[in-house]
Order: C-alpha cells, then sequence, then structure tokens
C-alpha cells in the first residue's frame, strides 16, 4: 500500500491512499504544526508488528474517521495519540510514554498492547526521520511512503 502525503497550504494536507488494484482513496488531515497525524500512524504501523488504522485500511475499510477496530487497533490509536502530545510537548523518559498510553488505553476501556522501551526508541527514531523528509517538502510537494504487509 502506498501513501502520498502532499501539503497544501491552509488548514489540511492530504493524504492519498492507494491500495492495489483498488480506487484511490484521499483524505484530508488538519494541520497540526508537526508532521499529520496519520503519518505517525505510519511510523508507528511500520515499526511495530501491531494491528492498527493502515492494516483497517489495507482490509478495506473505509479510511474515514469512524474507521474502528478491535482491542489491538484501538490501543495503536492511543499510542499514536501518546507519541503525537509528545511531539507537541517534548520528549520524555520512555517509561512515562508507556505509562501515559497505558494510562490512556485504561480511561477509553480497552487493553493496551505490549510496547517496549525499545519499541519507543524504533518510532521515535522513525518520527525524527519522517519529520526532517517532511519539512524539506515544499507547498503542494508530495511524499509517498510504502507500508508493507498492511
Amino acid at each position: 500500500m502506498r501513501l502520498t502525503f502532499t501539503k497544501r497550504g491552509g488548514k489540511h494536507d492530504d493524504l492519498a491512499i492507494n491500495r492495489e488494484g483498488q480506487t484511490i482513496e484521499t483524505i484530508r488531515c488538519p494541520k497540526q504544526g508537526i508532521i499529520p497525524h496519520d503519518m505517525i500512524h505510519y511510523a508507528v504501523e511500520s515499526s511495530l508488528a501491531h494491528r492498527g488504522f493502515f492494516t483497517l485500511i489495507a482490509e478495506g475499510k473505509g479510511a474515514g474517521y469512524a474507521t474502528k477496530g478491535g482491542d489491538s487497533e484501538e490501543a495503536i490509536e492511543r499510542l499514536v495519540e501518546t507519541f503525537q502530545a509528545e511531539m507537541w510537548g517534548g520528549r520524555v523518559p520512555a517509561a512515562e510514554l508507556l505509562a501515559t498510553y497505558e494510562h490512556a488505553c485504561g480511561a477509553r476501556g480497552h487493553g493496551a498492547v505490549p510496547i517496549s522501551p525499545a519499541d519507543v526508541e524504533a518510532v521515535r527514531a522513525r518520527l525524527d526521520e519522517l519529520t526532517e523528509r517532511w519539512s524539506k517538502v515544499p507547498l503542494n510537494g508530495s511524499l509517498t511512503l510504502k507500508l508493507r504487509g498492511a
């Protein structure tokens, strides 16, 4: 599956989702001052072996904001939100990030998938790489990423 993020002016960027043999689906991504939310999904899901948003998309579920999955997909959404918050507020020790993630899962009434401090560092490295690449994309330019296994 190919994911093409396009940097736009205004309040949104775009994401075109290209699943082989299917119509390309485009969604608008609200600007956040950091990389797009769905690019954070890419960083998490390409670094870890857990089901998430893009797994659901690959299985043919629509790319709307209401795409829901089971405990694993919901837990990955909480993890993405936790990394997103860290990108806004600054890095914290991995143990604190994991505690926040587990608390968020509990508050939403579902379990957490196992994530290690080494997993946190792998995702952070991917986020750093994507942040650097995205910062170099000009207005109306694109960054295409490939997600294997999804």
